[in-house]
């Protein structure tokens, strides 16, 4: 079967893994031999938490979120069975084993590796890179697997509004029985800061401009003016986390090869979960596969946010959901291989409109 050629993700995007190693790099140069920046940055900070670094990861988080359509919502109900699957995995499975995979590595299988502590704040990271499944980026793996787009719209709108409910009450409890302590308050702010902020702004903006512009332009001319924003975004922030992060890292640098086991053996297996499940209900590839690909991504600007606010820029816990960057795109590009090499699997296709019907 003739690959695909990823055109729907840009330069960036595609080499995500190459920009972040480099900010890796240069963030561990920095706090090494430019101290005084870090230091200088680390003062400014409310409640906990790092205004330079909140402020890049609303540019991040904000462009994602005017991408989603809360409209499409309405016609939910018209064909619910691949939304069941999503949201059965994101939020019945995909936190509780993640907790038990990274568990296993960190605790047993890395034991002599990593020491105990250290193995602990690594599973804090796992478990908030495991309760943030993937949200505006699973259009781009959509649009490489020949997605439904509408149905995928819909699979992220209530994602989204899934996150808000189920969050913090899910990384709470799994926080809690890997015996860390959390302050409520400040979990709870974290998700307002950098869900509820960006989301109602991106809401906002998205009906003013196709309001006054149309749809059409908002989608074709407005939309791409942020197209690398959120990717300039992360990358600087990666910078300045890593400039708080270099000690770890040039302490423990077998570690990144060690974090990166487990999440990339749970996004696999997350992916083949729902990605056979809609296999077994014989539903279409078109879902199928952005079915699969929303439970194996993780939003990973959240889970990096909400580590910061929580543990601190310079926490082991932060490490995690930066490796967890990291690997996203390249294993993401692979499960996009394997779902176009594997569309025979699924009935002949029936493009599910969300607005009721199906066109053979």
């Amino acid at each position: 079967m003739k690959q695909h050629k990823p055109t729907g993700i840009s330069f960036f995007e595609r080499h995500l893994t190459l920009w972040v190693i480099l900010c890796m790099i240069a963030g561990v140069l920095i706090g090494r031999f430019l101290p005084a920046i870090p230091a200088a940055l680390a003062r400014f900070e409310y409640a906990k938490v790092s205004i330079p670094i909140a402020v890049l990861i609303w540019l991040m988080i904000y462009p994602m979120m005017m991408k989603v359509d809360f409209a499409s919502i309405r016609n939910v109900g018209k064909n619910p069975t691949g939304l069941y699957i999503t949201w059965i995995v994101n939020w019945l499975i995909k936190p509780f084993t993640m907790f038990g995979i990274a568990a296993f590595f960190f605790y047993i299988v890395f034991k002599s590796l990593i020491p105990a502590e250290l193995a602990r704040d690594y599973l804090a990271g796992a478990v908030l890179l495991g309760a943030a499944p993937c949200t505006a980026m699973v259009f781009v793996w959509s649009h490489l697997t020949k997605g439904n787009p509408a149905y995928t719209v819909v699979q992220v709108a209530t994602n989204d509004l899934i996150i808000l409910i189920a969050f913090t009450p899910i990384v709470a409890l799994l926080l809690g029985v890997g015996g860390i302590t959390i302050p409520w308050n400040t979990l709870l702010l974290s998700v307002f800061l950098f869900v509820v902020i960006p989301l109602a702004g991106g809401i906002t903006t998205r009906n003013l401009v196709i309001k006054n512009k149309g749809a059409e332009y908002f989608n074709k001319s407005f939309i791409p003016k942020f197209n690398n924003l959120t990717i300039v975004g992360l990358l600087l922030t990666l910078v300045l986390i890593f400039s708080f992060q270099g000690d770890v890292i040039l302490n423990n640098p077998l570690h990144i090869i060690l974090i990166a086991i487990p999440l990339i053996i749970q996004t696999f297996f997350i992916f083949f979960i729902a990605y056979l499940g809609c296999k077994k209900l014989k539903l279409s590839h078109d879902i199928a596969a952005p079915a699969g690909m929303i439970g194996a991504s993780n939003f990973f600007e959240l889970a990096v946010a909400v580590a910061i606010t929580l543990f601190g820029a310079s926490s082991p816990a932060v490490l995690v959901t930066i490796v967890g960057v990291l690997v996203e795109v390249p294993v993401m590009l692979f499960l996009v291989k394997i779902a176009n090499r594997t569309t025979a699997w699924f009935p002949a296709q029936q493009s599910i409109n969300m607005k009721g019907g199906r066109n053979v």
